[in-house]
């Protein structure tokens, strides 16, 4: 069960009361900046990990300006689509909530709040430069969401070309027969996301299985495409291509 860190009574509870019953996540977002991408970023592994859970949700997007700036940006970063509006909310009456904003921001309402710490460095726009957003994606992913983030000079490029050679490794391990995801690996995955949505133990968790020569080929590969259902990054772009 996916346990979550409620900004509102600084406890760790489950994410949602009732894994089968239909969840609102509802998005607050101030403006169209690198943490407003950040807590997009962040309510999109939620929704991943909930209906992984089996959890059925619907995502609801509140944004005062930047409406159209911030749907763009989310299709860009392989971020799920959002619901607009309050309206939409309020006709769902008692359905269980959990809130997805910046830290420190209020917010109304009933439910767990999921904060998510500022992040800075390039305009928000640097989206529309990149020759594959993904970069930005894995650069965010990078970090604990509680943790406040700068990107550097560079640091897109860097997260770009380790993308890049870990789509090259699925590829190629993706030529081997298929073998089912050991079961010690796919618990570390889920041990990893459900304790507060830690990606970058996730993420941690395919380095590791580098180190594992035990593991096939075929199994890796299928670890990282069932990975990344919650990480998005898109793992499997690379297959059939030259070797």
């Amino acid at each position: 069960m996916l346990r979550i860190l409620d900004a509102k009574t600084g406890e760790t509870v489950p994410a949602v009361p009732a894994r089968r019953a239909l969840t609102r996540v509802e998005v607050h977002v101030s403006g169209h900046d690198l943490t407003g991408l950040r807590v997009l970023l962040t309510a999109d592994l939620l929704l991943r990990a909930l209906e992984l859970g089996g959890t059925p949700v619907l995502p609801l997007l509140t944004a005062d300006r930047h409406q159209a700036e911030l749907h763009a940006a989310a299709t860009a970063l392989g971020i799920r689509p959002f619901e607009d509006g309050r309206d939409l909310a309020a006709g769902l009456g008692e359905a269980q909530v959990v809130h997805v904003t910046a830290r420190d921001a209020a917010v109304p309402g009933t439910g767990v709040t999921v904060a998510v710490a500022p992040a800075g460095g390039p305009d928000a726009h640097v989206l529309t430069g990149l020759a594959d957003p993904a970069a930005l994606r894995l650069a965010l992913l990078d970090a604990p969401r509680g943790t406040a983030v700068r990107l550097a000079a560079g640091a897109l490029d860097a997260a770009g070309r380790r993308l890049g050679r870990l789509r090259r490794s699925v590829a190629g391990w993706a030529r081997s027969p298929s073998r089912p995801v050991p079961e010690k690996v796919r618990g570390r995955l889920r041990e990893a996301w459900e304790d507060d949505l830690d990606v970058p133990g996730v993420l941690g968790v395919l380095r590791w299985m580098d180190d594992q020569p035990e593991i096939p080929d075929g199994a890796r590969f299928e670890t990282c495409a069932y990975a990344d259902r919650l990480l998005a990054l898109d793992l499997v772009r690379d297959l059939g291509g030259p070797a």
